[in-house]
């Protein structure tokens, strides 16, 4: 049996088991859950007309890979951008960045459409979602699925479809059109649910820092974002944008976030404690939808991907801004921004001429959707598309300009397994 690695162990088999106490909460608004025991033994079907027949799914009823490429439904990164997963018309697969290489692929028999995979930094556990014209499971569940077994071991149920799950070792973030469940990992208890405005992509994003839980999610009205800080019981509403919000990113420990709105001109940077505006970068002067947004590990830099066909990456210059992260790199190290030159006749020209400009780009196809994030080595960046493309390229930190690719590989085609 094909598994991912635990390293580190994030507690790789968690002891699910029924909530108890869930009295205090809205029964009308408590989505149903149901769970199937974690043993060898399969689980027997009851009478619960939530009961999915498809589980469990041994080993002998994974079918083989289909010759032809597959229809993608799904790309993300892990929670350390090491590896990816993809979700495709008949189950999914998951991807190391680098090196580039498939470590395991799950192929379903009967339809298998997977519209969501969200991984657990490497361990065996994922959330999936059914999705696509023949979905594996219904678009309204969270299916928990654990690849020492190969089968799904649990089960929250919702009374509308999923639109995206984020996950840590210790929490279960649930995102639908307007409202957001958090769940206690080791045992599925709910803990928080918050309200949003209409949220069709399913914008939410979780710190996956060693500390404390820190949750981001559209608030209630246009261009408002949320911030749950969970360790002080705070709650932050940041006005980011005047247009609706389309697009942000978390720094790995929650201290900083990144917005783009539906205008996609301008990215902002947010100190998530004070809701203060720490920098201002300029993607370009003509609209853009923004499809991604990434901080580097040490929060010195941000990738913005759009449907422009462009991918940029910005130096962030907020040291002070945000305490405790290391940013190790020195000032003189890095390219300034272009901006600098023109920073005597800042005020007399329109902002747009005084605007922090990206330090390095890579040109894509226009018009089709990718994401980003920054590689294990220093200065690249990994760029997955829907259209099964891999791109993993390096910027130059001091002269910037236009990035160096330094590998390409269509993870769709059937040769590029194994």
């Amino acid at each position: 049996m094909a598994t991912l690695s635990a390293s580190p162990n994030p507690n790789p088999k968690p002891n699910f088991r029924s909530p108890t106490d869930q009295t205090d909460h809205d029964p009308e608004s408590l989505p149903h859950m149901e769970l199937h025991p974690s043993s060898d033994q399969e689980p027997t079907p009851n009478s619960n007309p939530n009961f999915h027949a498809v589980l469990p799914t041994p080993p002998e009823a994974i079918a083989p890979a289909a010759a032809a490429a597959p229809s993608l439904l799904h790309i993300s990164f892990n929670q350390d951008h090491g590896c990816f997963a993809a979700g495709i018309d008949h189950g999914f697969r998951i991807y190391n960045c680098d090196p580039f290489r498939e470590i395991f692929r799950r192929d379903f028999d009967r339809g298998g459409g997977i519209g969501v995979v969200e991984m657990l930094f490497r361990c065996n556990i994922l959330a999936l979602v059914g999705g696509g014209i023949d979905p594996q499971y219904p678009p309204n569940k969270v299916m928990i699925w654990d690849d020492h077994q190969s089968r799904c071991i649990g089960e929250l149920s919702f009374r509308s479809e999923v639109r995206s799950v984020r996950l840590r070792r210790d929490r279960i973030v649930v995102v639908l059109e307007q409202k957001i469940f958090v769940y206690n990992f080791a045992d599925l208890k709910l803990l928080h649910q918050i309200e949003t405005i209409a949220n069709p992509k399913g914008l939410c994003a979780v710190s996956q820092g060693a500390g404390s839980l820190v949750l981001v999610c559209p608030g209630l009205q246009k261009g408002q974002v949320r911030v749950e800080h969970y360790a002080s019981k705070r709650t932050k509403f940041i006005m980011a944008h005047d247009s609706r919000i389309v697009c942000f990113a978390l720094s790995q420990d929650g201290q900083l976030l990144a917005t783009a709105s539906s205008k996609g001109t301008l990215v902002r940077i947010f100190n998530t404690v004070d809701g203060s505006l720490l920098q201002e970068v300029r993607r370009g002067a003509d609209r853009a939808e923004i499809y991604s947004l990434a901080f580097s590990s040490n929060a010195q830099w941000l990738a913005v991907s759009s449907d422009k066909g462009t991918v940029h990456v910005f130096s962030l210059k907020i040291n002070g801004g945000s305490p405790g992260i290391d940013r190790s790199q020195s000032a003189s190290d890095s390219v300034t921004s272009p901006h600098s030159s023109l920073s005597f006749i800042k005020g007399v020209l329109p902002k747009y001429f005084s605007s922090e400009w990206s330090v390095a780009q890579f040109r894509l196809v226009e018009g089709s959707q990718y994401i980003v994030a920054f590689g294990h080595q220093k200065n690249t960046v990994v760029i997955l598309g829907i259209d099964g493309s891999f791109y993993r390229c390096q910027f130059d930190p001091v002269n910037g300009g236009e990035m160096t690719q330094l590998e390409y590989h269509n993870f769709l085609k059937p040769e590029a397994a194994f």
